[in-house]
């Protein structure tokens, strides 16, 4: 496996972590459901990352691996902090009194917040610390202190330090003619207290260190051929002589400060929405502090003055064990260690996309006319299927436009090269850019700059929504006829997520289908009103109403004795309406089945509400991604794919896009998807009515469960060795 990949980035936890929901009770209560139906939204989330970390601590994972699930974790609560703990505190401090999703109030939810997150932090430190690191020395692979070293590593050392290190250090004395230095969020600190022996008088400075430095710093190879480095804190912290000359040195330690980065534009007050939103993010890193976190051994003296300066409570304060920032573990798993590794995956090309002819090329459009091809990422190449369909439409001279959504893409993105190319060759191009994409706003604002430059079309959606749904639609003239080609996802147009973010996506020549998809992008760009569409399920308008109606047939069916059923898979659900909705219908028999990757607001299994009602989480080398919706319909299944959670601000505040799929190839294997997840059989985390996940990773017996993710990469190994078109 490519080291790069992970369970999750940045963007990946954003997905989860948006603006706080004010609207949390849109479901109306009727009486006939227990009050204590829902799950806190915050805990749950917290619970997800508890699922990643315990995915750390498994002793039967490839070390570099569970390394890789630490650096993860660590990554997901910054964010986590920044965004959520940010809004509860912003609801707290501006004394909005709206309850969370649970009916608490934010200042009881932070305080149950703060005790879980302090928990999880020192259980993550300590599974680096107590497992981890030793597996790690067992492997060859040393993570040293300075105390490790012997004096022919120090001498070399040295040299490091005064020619690589020491020109880019900055440290700052407080004083009356320094006061106390900005501390950007995230950045790794030292707090320093030296004495002037002249004057016996105390002073305190600090030194941030280097954030474009490796985190580790590699150390020579010594005759062992270990692989040998050193956190770059601790070998700044044994050269301060070097920075502080003639003082004596008294204290120093680590410390790290979170805040409040969220961006919030008025959208309405704007008259250019990009300039709002560039100043937005430049203020962005000035938010306040809400998350100190420091190394177990700091003095009463440093730990009172960050306080004070930073105004931080107790509360906020995180004691943990050195090295801070376990984020930096992404380092080791670009080690060149396969055997410490997952085994590796190269996607195959979907078997729908080969030419017909073993000496033939490729024709995506040709593919796309035999049949609709339903698309699963990783398994299957983003590469050769999404970007070849983008890129040849860019080139072919028989395609006249080209429509597409950017929500997030890769800095290098051959996607938006493909447009540039598109236009610059006189087709018809738009692209709406979702610049409001949180912690990708810059990059959304530099690419649509450079789409625009090169005549692109480009549109920011609409006023007050995020654009999230994931489209490419493309007109080609063929025989004097205007034919419609489109592609409907559930991940971004990211080459570089598409290799370890689960996906689904289907591309289809469906004249229906197109003639949708154009109405869809004339509301997006223009002034259209938005109408029901026949293949496509729509937000804000449509979509809530659409599965509501759904789950209410199913309902009704069981009711009346026929076959009903419910399956869905997802990131998150958390809107009340659906849940409650599901409640309903479990109550009158329809049996449910979720597959939820991070927050569930749900309790299966709760007498007088969700008896009928399983939910499963499956988390490993790929971020389970996909949304799939799917109802049993009396035997003619309705079911849908697309790029919405069950959350207030998809069904709200975004638009999004769902698509039926119709083929009964396609419906069957998006049903052996759901019967893999909901298997006995199958390792994954189980979710009772009190809100505890458990795990669920051997049999009776104690040998391994089937991992879902390793099954599904077989199975489509072995579609592609038989050659067969479905």
């Amino acid at each position: 496996m490519d080291s790069s990949n992970s369970l999750a980035d940045a963007s990946a936890v954003t997905d989860s972590l948006d603006e706080y929901d004010l609207d949390e009770s849109s479901s109306v209560d009727d009486g006939t459901l227990p009050p204590d139906r829902f799950l806190d939204r915050e805990l749950s989330w917290l619970a997800f990352n508890q699922r990643v970390l315990e995915l750390g601590e498994d002793e039967s994972l490839p070390l570099l691996e569970r390394a890789n699930f630490l650096a993860i974790f660590a990554s997901n609560l910054d964010e986590f902090f920044m965004v959520r703990v940010a809004g509860l505190k912003r609801r707290i401090l501006t004394g909005l009194a709206v309850p969370t999703n649970v009916g608490r109030a934010p200042l009881d939810v932070l305080a149950d917040v703060s005790a879980k997150a302090h928990e999880l932090q020192e259980r993550h430190a300590l599974a680096f610390r107590n497992s981890v690191k030793p597996a790690l020395d067992e492997a060859g692979i040393h993570i040293e202190t300075w105390a490790d070293l012997d004096e022919s590593d120090r001498e070399r050392v040295d040299e490091i330090f005064s020619s690589q290190i020491f020109p880019v250090l900055m440290p700052l004395a407080v004083d009356p003619a320094h006061p106390f230095p900005y501390i950007s969020g995230l950045s790794l600190n030292l707090s320093i207290r030296v004495r002037n022996p002249k004057t016996a008088k105390e002073e305190f400075a600090r030194l941030k260190v280097p954030p474009m430095l490796p985190r580790f710093m590699k150390l020579p190879d010594d005759e062992r051929g270990l692989t040998r480095y050193i956190p770059l804190e601790d070998l700044i912290s044994n050269h301060l002589g070097d920075l502080f000359p003639g003082m004596v040195i008294l204290e120093h330690h680590e410390f790290r400060v979170t805040r409040n980065e969220d961006v919030e534009v008025d959208e309405d007050e704007s008259e250019n929405l990009i300039q709002a939103l560039e100043k937005q993010i430049l203020n962005r890193r000035f938010g306040p502090p809400i998350r100190l976190e420091i190394t177990d051994d700091m003095d009463a003296v440093t730990l009172g003055l960050l306080m004070s300066e930073l105004d931080i409570t107790e509360q906020e304060v995180y004691k943990l064990p050195a090295p801070l920032d376990l984020g930096g573990l992404f380092q080791l798993t670009r080690i060149d260690r396969p055997a410490l590794k997952f085994e590796r995956w190269v996607p195959t090309t979907s078997v729908n996309l080969l030419p017909v002819e073993a000496n033939d090329t490729a024709d995506i459009f040709a593919s796309i006319a035999r049949q609709d091809i339903l698309l699963h990422h990783p398994y299957e190449s983003f590469a050769t299927s999404v970007q070849a369909f983008l890129e040849q439409a860019a080139a072919d001279p028989n395609v006249l436009a080209i429509k597409q959504t950017l929500y997030r893409t890769s800095g290098d993105s051959p996607i938006v090269e493909a447009l540039i190319a598109a236009a610059e060759s006189g087709k018809a191009v738009l692209a709406l850019v979702e610049i409001k994409a949180r912690f990708d706003e810059t990059a959304n604002i530099s690419w649509a700059r450079k789409l625009e430059k090169a005549g692109v079309h480009v549109v920011y959606g609409l006023v007050g929504l995020k654009t999230h749904c994931k489209l490419a639609l493309v007109v080609r003239q063929e025989a004097g006829v205007l034919r419609h080609y489109s592609h409907i996802g559930t991940g971004n147009y990211n080459p570089k997520t598409s290799r370890i973010y689960e996906d689904l996506g289907l591309l289809t020549a469906d004249d229906q289908v197109g003639k949708d998809l154009t109405r869809l992008f004339n509301e997006l760009s223009g002034y259209a009103i938005e109408k029901k569409f026949k293949r496509l399920l729509v937000a804000p308008l449509h979509l809530r109403k659409g599965l509501l109606k759904r789950i209410s047939v199913e309902a009704d069916n069981a009711r009346d004795g026929l076959p009903s059923g419910i399956r869905i898979k997802l990131n998150s659900i958390v809107d009340e309406a659906i849940i409650d909705a599901l409640y309903r219908a479990s109550n009158v028999g329809v049996p449910v089945e979720l597959v939820v990757r991070g927050i569930c607001g749900l309790r299966p299994g709760q007498a007088g509400a969700s008896e009928n009602i399983r939910v499963r989480s499956i988390l490993g080398r790929y971020l389970e991604h996909a949304r799939i919706f799917s109802f049993v319909n009396n035997g003619d299944p309705q079911v849908f794919i697309g790029s919405a959670d069950m959350m207030h601000r998809n069904l709200d505040r975004r638009v999004e896009a769902l698509v039926r799929i119709t083929s009964p190839d396609h419906l069957k294997q998006l049903d052996e998807i759901f019967d893999l997840a909901m298997s006995d059989d199958t390792a994954s985390w189980w979710l009772d009515e009190t809100g505890s996940w458990t795990r669920h990773s051997r049999a009776d017996d104690g040998t391994p469960l089937a991992d879902m993710q390793n099954v599904l990469m077989k199975q489509i190994s072995q579609r592609k060795r038989g050659g067969v078109l479905r």
